[in-house]
């Protein structure tokens, strides 16, 4: 199902990455606080969009080190919320991982 239906591949991939990444750990936030709160449904939703974004990076122009950090956040965090988690991810990990992002994203537009 696609959510961001008015985002094109072609507007996105005009963002910077830090922007890309502080748009899906807003996503990642939203997923985190919708479990905490114990709507499942809310927090799978969360979780779908924030991989949308991620695959809309993924497909757009990277260099091979940005691939690499995209490609490898997604399989983390695919253990993390769907699989069994055998990284040991936390709610708490995830967050200080994209915190430094909306940090750059807010303060250097």
């Amino acid at each position: 199902m696609k959510y961001h239906t008015t985002l094109t591949q072609e507007a996105w991939s005009k963002t910077s990455i830090v922007f890309q990444l502080a748009n899906i750990g807003s996503e990642i936030e939203r997923t985190i606080s919708w479990k905490q709160k114990g709507n499942i449904e809310y927090s799978h939703k969360a979780f779908d969009r924030a991989l949308e974004l991620l695959d809309l990076s993924l497909s757009g122009p990277l260099t091979y080190t940005q691939q690499k950090e995209f490609t490898r956040m997604r399989e983390l965090l695919v253990d993390w919320f769907i699989g069994t988690n055998k990284w040991h991810s936390t709610d708490k990990l995830w967050q200080r991982y994209f915190y430094a992002f909306a940090y750059a994203a807010r303060n250097h537009p």
